[in-house]
């Protein structure tokens, strides 16, 4: 008799994550032949695809001609009016302050940068913080979790090695909510970096992107 298919919860999502596209279009472009390539089942976005909020539609077309699912969080350089452009054109999900559910793993988030007033896309650390927990709240069922901001966590060594200060509510969300799996950008130089807090493993990610399985 033949053995029984494995139910859908125990097989592996694959996400391919990456942030700071910065308005080039050339990178969704590799990035979306990239995931046809690993055979991902979702294209995580960590932030910034635009570069001080210039609307360009070619940072999401690349991925819904081939019709891959993206989630994404805002950066600290893209604009609230642009983040609505894509959501509404291009029918993907922010999970800033909000959550997805794909298959067995719960994703939730926050954009924006704390450190950037200046920037087109400020969020306070207060703020950031209720945004994760709302999202958490929503998937803390669910059998695995990844969190997703733009900024890295403060007092870790992304912000040592880096030199830019990280985010006490990035921080303080990791301890206390303990995802599986932490996505960010933000720093282009670290990209690729991880390092576990807890039992979280806390990745940067960049332009050339992060194959992820959980």
């Amino acid at each position: 008799m033949p053995k029984p298919e494995k139910e859908d919860h125990e097989k592996k999502l694959k996400i391919l994550a990456a942030s700071d596209f910065h308005g080039l279009e050339v990178v969704s472009r590799d990035l979306a032949k990239k995931a046809v390539k690993e055979k991902v089942d979702l294209v995580v976005i960590a932030g910034d695809l635009l570069d001080f909020g210039d609307y360009a539609k070619n940072m999401i077309k690349p991925f819904v001609e081939k019709n891959i699912a993206v989630l994404f969080v805002p950066g600290n350089h893209d604009t609230p009016e642009a983040v609505e452009n894509f959501t509404q054109e291009y029918k993907i999900k922010n999970i800033s302050g909000s959550y997805a559910i794909v298959g067995y793993v719960g994703f939730f988030g926050s954009g924006g940068s704390a450190h950037l007033p200046h920037f087109p896309f400020f969020v306070s650390e207060k703020d950031m913080y209720d945004n994760l927990k709302k999202g958490y709240e929503k998937v803390r069922s669910a059998k695995k979790k990844i969190m997703v901001t733009h900024e890295h966590p403060a007092k870790g060594s992304a912000e040592k090695f880096s030199g830019f200060p990280g985010s006490t509510s990035v921080r303080a969300a990791i301890e206390k909510f303990q995802p599986e799996i932490h996505v960010n950008g933000h720093i282009h130089e670290m990209e690729g970096f991880e390092e576990k807090i807890g039992r979280t493993r806390t990745i940067t990610v960049g332009k050339r992107g992060t194959i992820i399985e959980v």
